[in-house]
């Protein structure tokens, strides 16, 4: 496969010489020291110069890589359109979503065939009136390589939108204003903008900002539109905390909340009265949280104070303080309450249940202790495995709830449920063309048993055909290829929803499995807690029991297991891989949080300091040992070289999350160490941030491409 002569490159040009195909050698990287010594340990690092991404150096090298990338891939370009066609067939590509209202107006999106981006309208909300184009996506992005929005808020009156956008992918946003009677942007601007709320006036923005290094939003401003005045009315001093501005659904009160991994606080400002102090509702307490809205001169405030699974309380506004909270609703024990969405006559509330969401109506007649006492209204779901979530729900005074409802099988669906008689009305279905039938496919929710008794769900989703006709073959293993997903951190709960472009796997017979470690939040903080800081391993653990047991019960083939990850599911990628790198055979690992010890021991760097709440702070000798213990890039040596699966790495240039150097210096080290003939690819793209492509058939062909990857390596045919 390999031979002597490497793709060499042009560091003073920066352009890439490529030899035939016969001759193609991965880039290799200079190796030069740049040890740190800690704790009495010394940190090797050989590639820390990859960090300059101004230098030509750097950016001919990750040119090389591309190079090699594309040459290795170049054979599955065929490949690559036919599943692109596929997944773009299974996608209406002119659609619009439900409308919903909000303040006298209609708003919705709309896609269009062929262009990349959606489309915001709105109309007044009388019968028959005519459609305006708030903001099109696809005139901003014109002449630009990536194009993001941020925020977006309509003004009271309707008149004014401020909304911020990203061109590079760095998500560092831009503040603009936009005239909607007029249809053009005012001279208002600012940079590096979060969160932005209007006051009652709608001449009054309240905005936050980020620092300049680190991008943690520390600042709060306020600003009068038609002024060049930005005031500031805050900031934030804690390096672990993030200042964001909220709203109450009544629109009575703007909220500054303040927030770390662990710990919030908040303050609130009459949106009448934008020029008014804020006022504090209860002070920061260490590993405690709260969340407020409002109704009938009451704050109602979701807090961890008592309870790792949240409570429910109420304050009056004239003394919000912590000794006049209230308790009105605490679930059960193994219950965590989510989130709750608070209207004029009733609530919400979003428990999780065996790791599922259920969603829960409480009439609100006037006495909180009370309503709350009685049996709620449950929002029925069908499907063993599945995600619903409340969606636009703008309107305080509402008769009805709107939510959204999704599975591995099930399209994504928006319902109106009727307080009043309990019925929920399906608004839209996404329609999904190609032939798509749901009864083709299955789904399941299994519980796994890890080492240390606890029970890990997993939910699984296959073509139902392919899987039963497949399963068993006469040595009695399963035939399927089996693709599981993990993430594993910040108590993020991975969803359950429906994927289009999941279709070209499961047409192919793939198994495909969703593995809900510790780490995540399905079962709530408690969760969270068992994989992270000194019990991260658990998250690693947790996620090689479950391919294990998958196997041993005949969901897929021990020759054709994948695995993917991104971000800190990136971290899970490179952890599993070093422990057990026999296991698996083909990898995806996206924007890959891999250099943790050199990250986290960088103050300087976006998210580090904030993070110690959730890896641990390596100044700290215990917690850099526990670190150091699972840190991928630090433990490469520890892999078998004989046994490293294929890996696709992907990275994009301007990732302001996880910077493209942590993938880059990971993959140059790993090639150092492996002896096997399994292909190592990176692949960096270099107009984009975090999250990828922009734009939505650029970001398919992307998808499209590791497909092809995984086909490849597994020898799934096409």
């Amino acid at each position: 496969m390999m031979s002597p002569e490497p793709i060499r490159f042009d560091a003073e040009s920066d352009t890439i010489a490529a030899p035939a195909r016969s001759a193609i050698q991965p880039p290799t990287a200079p190796r030069i020291p740049a040890p740190t010594l800690i704790h009495g340990h010394t940190l090797a690092d050989d590639y820390a110069w990859m960090r300059d991404k101004t230098s030509p150096e750097v950016l001919a090298y990750l040119h090389a890589e591309n190079a090699y990338t594309d040459a290795i891939m170049g054979p599955t370009k065929d490949l690559q359109a036919e599943l692109y066609g596929e997944m773009l067939s299974h996608i209406k590509e002119t659609d619009e979503s439900v409308p919903y209202p909000d303040q006298g107006w209609l708003y919705w999106t709309r896609t269009i065939e062929g262009s990349q981006y959606p489309i915001y309208c709105r109309r007044v909300a009388a019968s028959g009136s005519p459609e305006t184009t708030l903001l099109d996506v696809n005139e901003l992005a014109k002449g630009q390589q990536y194009m993001s929005l941020g925020a977006m808020a309509v003004s009271p009156d309707g008149n004014l939108l401020a909304y911020t956008t990203d061109n590079t992918g760095f998500r560092q946003y831009t503040l603009h204003i936009r005239n909607l009677s007029a249809g053009f942007d005012l001279p208002d601007t600012a940079e590096r903008v979060g969160s932005v709320v209007w006051a009652a006036d709608s001449a009054t923005l309240l905005y936050t900002t980020e620092d300049e290094t680190t991008k943690r939003h520390d600042r709060a401003f306020r600003h009068v539109t038609g002024t060049s005045e930005h005031v500031q009315v805050f900031e934030e001093l804690d390096e672990r905390f993030n200042v964001g501005f909220g709203q109450s659904r009544d629109r009575k009160y703007i909220f500054l909340e303040a927030g770390s991994h662990t710990t919030s606080e908040s303050r609130y400002l009459p949106s009448a009265t934008p020029f008014a102090e804020f006022t504090l509702i209860a002070p920061r307490v260490d590993d405690q949280e709260y969340y407020v809205d409002h109704r009938d001169d009451l704050f109602y405030i979701r807090t961890n104070d008592q309870t790792k699974n949240f409570r429910l309380v109420t304050a009056p506004v004239a003394t919000p303080d912590r000794d006049h909270w209230r308790e009105v609703f605490r679930g059960e024990d193994d219950i965590p309450l989510e989130d709750f969405d608070l209207f004029q006559s009733f609530c919400v509330l979003t428990e999780r249940k065996a790791g599922l969401p259920t969603l829960a109506v409480y009439p609100l007649t006037g006495h909180p202790v009370r309503d709350f006492g009685n049996t709620p209204r449950e929002i029925a779901f069908p499907e063993p495995a599945y995600s619903a979530a409340a969606n636009n729900n703008r309107e305080f005074d509402a008769s009805h709830f709107r939510y959204s409802y999704q599975s591995l099988v099930s399209p994504p669906s928006v319902y109106d449920y009727n307080v009043a008689t309990g019925q929920s009305t399906l608004l839209k279905r996404q329609e999904v063309p190609g032939g798509f039938n749901p009864d083709d496919y299955a789904s399941e929710r299994l519980w796994i048993e890890a080492a240390d008794k606890v029970m890990i769900p997993v939910s699984l989703v296959y073509r139902r055909n392919m899987f039963h006709n497949r399963r068993v073959s006469d040595n009695g293993e399963s035939q399927n290829p089996l693709y599981v997903y993990g993430y594993g951190s910040y108590g993020y709960a991975l969803p359950v929803g429906f994927s289009p472009t999941r279709l070209t796997l499961l047409d192919r017979g793939f198994i495909v499995a969703y593995a809900h470690i510790r780490g995540g939040g399905e079962l709530g903080d408690k969760w969270h807690d068992a994989g992270k800081m000194r019990d991260k391993l658990n998250t690693f653990t947790d996620f090689i029991t479950v391919i294990e047991t998958l196997l041993r019960e005949g969901y897929g083939n021990r020759d054709r297991v994948a695995i993917e990850g991104g971000s800190a599911g990136g971290l899970l990628m490179g952890a599993v891989v070093n422990q057990r790198p026999e296991l698996f055979h083909a990898v995806l690992s996206h924007v890959p949080f891999v250099d943790v010890m050199n990250t986290m021991l960088d103050a300087s760097l976006p998210l580090t300091v904030a993070e110690y709440e959730e890896w641990g702070n390596p100044n700290e000798p215990d917690d850099f040992a526990y670190m150091h213990s699972y840190s991928p890039y630090e433990n490469l040596d520890s892999i078998n070289p004989e046994f490293i699966p294929a890996m696709l790495v992907k990275t994009s240039l301007n990732d302001s999350q996880v910077m493209y150097w942590e993938p880059a210096k990971y993959v140059a080290k790993l090639r150092t160490i492996k002896r096997n003939d399994t292909p190592l690819l990176l692949h960096i793209n270099m107009e984009a941030g975090h999250g990828g492509a922009s734009g939505r058939y650029d970001y398919l062909k992307e998808i499209a491409f590791d497909h092809a990857f995984l086909l490849t390596q597994l020898g799934v045919e096409g």
